[in-house]
């Protein structure tokens, strides 16, 4: 583990446009995740995916907190992407939990963020996050000892997680090594304990003693998804008073994988009406 943490947030850059684009995703994802909107931008913006602290590559910590999570992104952009611009300054998009470390840090480092997207969620804590539970839970409980092929575990999750995609979409974290011995060992490359653990903490949203955001923002949510209330319209705007709110026809909380297109459209509106 010290090992780890001694390293830099992993990332990679996708595309040669004139727009400096960061995106941030969700729990239990990676930043490739988010590959085919950053090539249908590739033309307007140069975008970083960056792997979360523990997801992915990124270093594991030994607790959770979004204050944490944000300034290490707010480095990790001060030092690999924001000298691109001549103001050091990006377009940040965070999903679900990216969506509240996206929200965190343009409150925090407002200097770094020329404009925000936040897809599907709010800066409000979400009243059940039992989905969550039971998804880390099912993966928690893989034997990883009797593993011999990836497959096995898709096997071993099939009752407790119906979706192929879901269960597709969560097994991109198991990773597998080959052992001294020649056999094959498998573990997930998340802090899948840590994460479970906080779900709690994952659910909620930080206080904050600071100014609102001043600079543009996206409030982009799915039609069919939970996470974007009325409710949530006024502490949205509290925290960022000049948030546009868009919603997505007939999709869910993954709008970017539900909707592609739609969600890059989106994208390419807001980065270049001004």
């Amino acid at each position: 583990m010290a090992e780890r943490m001694q390293q830099t947030l992993n990332s990679t850059v996708v595309g040669e446009g004139p727009e400096s684009m960061v995106f941030l995703h969700g729990l239990m994802g990676r930043g490739k995740n988010f590959t085919t909107a950053a090539k249908d931008l590739a033309d307007v913006a140069t975008s970083l995916l960056v792997d979360l602290p523990n997801h992915g590559a990124s270093p594991w910590t030994q607790d959770f907190s979004y204050v944490e999570m944000a300034d290490a992104v707010a480095e990790h952009l001060r030092t690999e992407f924001a000298d691109r611009d001549p103001e050091g300054k990006v377009t940040l998009l965070g999903h679900s939990l990216g969506g509240k470390v996206a929200m965190v840090l343009a409150l925090g480092h407002p200097e770094l963020i020329r404009r925000l997207i936040i897809e599907d969620i709010s800066p409000v804590s979400v009243s059940s996050f039992s989905e969550f539970e039971h998804l880390l839970g099912s993966l928690l409980s893989v034997d990883l000892d009797q593993l011999q092929r990836r497959s096995d575990a898709d096997v071993q999750l099939t009752d407790k997680i119906r979706s192929p995609t879901v269960r597709g979409f969560l097994l991109q974290n198991l990773r597998s090594k080959r052992t001294e011995d020649g056999t094959t060992a498998f573990d997930w490359e998340p802090n899948l304990r840590l994460l479970y653990d906080s779900l709690d903490t994952i659910g909620g949203f930080p206080e904050l003693d600071v100014a609102p955001y001043p600079g543009p923002v996206l409030w982009l949510g799915g039609e069919r998804s939970p996470y974007i209330t009325d409710e949530a319209v006024e502490p949205m705007r509290a925290l960022f008073p000049k948030v546009r709110r868009m919603t997505i026809r007939d999709a869910g909380h993954w709008l970017h994988s539900e909707k592609p297109a739609e969600f890059a459209a989106a994208l390419r509106f807001f980065l270049t009406q001004n």
